[in-house]
């Protein structure tokens, strides 16, 4: 039996997953990582591959707070972009490089069901829901098929689509679907691969990066300092930890190499944040 103390969790996006040469780095890390016994799950991203095939089809994106509203033709693309371009591209990277790897996403197995996200809105005091579309939460997570595949040695590369109890298929942000999915497996640790080297208390200084942080400051920092982008994966890692995973880590996807280092607290980069 896999112990949960054995799974690491990997959120994958950012520029390390557009550039190829860093792609086979990254492929290379997670294949040492695995090699050690360790049970690698993979959730990735794709929102550039969503944008180039939504343009190739001329189908026009419409954003609502910062959110891809998501037409039902969009949504065929955004399946074609996941599941079909992305997760069969890091599936075949793996495959090559001697690990078992296996495509999902999350409507395999029944995994996670979705339920319809709305982007809350205050109008003059009034709170309104807006319809993103075909853009969902998470409402329920089985691991049973990911803790099937990983004690059997193949390592899971999930793309975050689901059904809802509706029968639709649903877009889910992949920072919220890696830290939901990382809880539902007890994981020992969840590492959000992004662009920079962890947290700052300024960006603009490198001497300010935050080496290791507790759950309440990361609260704070997402309170007073973070914005954007950021705040999903911020929002993604407290899920994780609140639900029980032991660590999590924001580590820079460019430095591949580095990774195993930072998972054993020697890095001289990224920032480690534990409940």
């Amino acid at each position: 039996m896999f112990e949960s103390t054995d799974i690491i969790l990997i959120k994958y996006g950012g520029n390390a997953m557009l550039n190829p040469d860093l792609q086979k780095q990254v492929v290379v890390a997670l294949t040492e990582l695995h090699s050690q016994g360790l049970g690698i799950v993979l959730v990735h991203g794709g929102g550039p591959e969503i944008n180039k095939l939504l343009k190739l089809a001329m189908v026009e994106s419409e954003f609502v707070g910062g959110q891809r509203k998501t037409s039902a033709e969009a949504m065929i693309y955004v399946q074609m972009a996941l599941r079909g371009q992305v997760n069969g591209t890091l599936v075949r990277l793996l495959n090559n490089a001697g690990v078992s790897a296996v495509g999902l996403s999350g409507k395999d197995g029944s995994m996670v069901i979705a339920e319809k996200r709305f982007h809350v809105l205050n109008v003059n005091g009034k709170t309104e829901k807006a319809d993103l579309g075909f853009v969902g939460n998470i409402k329920d997570i089985n691991p049973k098929l990911i803790f099937t595949l990983i004690e059997n040695s193949y390592l899971p590369v999930v793309a975050p689509i689901a059904v809802g109890e509706d029968g639709m298929d649903y877009n889910i942000n992949a920072d919220i679907f890696a830290g939901k999915l990382s809880a539902a497996l007890k994981a020992k640790a969840y590492v959000s691969l992004t662009d920079v080297d962890g947290l700052y208390h300024d960006i603009n200084n490198p001497e300010s990066r935050i080496p290791q942080a507790t759950l309440p400051e990361l609260h704070q920092f997402m309170k007073d300092i973070a914005t954007g982008g950021m705040l999903p994966k911020l929002e993604s890692i407290a899920v994780a930890l609140q639900g029980g995973v032991k660590e999590a880590h924001i580590f820079n996807g460019t430095k591949p190499d580095d990774l195993k280092q930072q998972l054993r607290g020697k890095s001289t980069s990224g920032t480690k944040i534990t409940a």
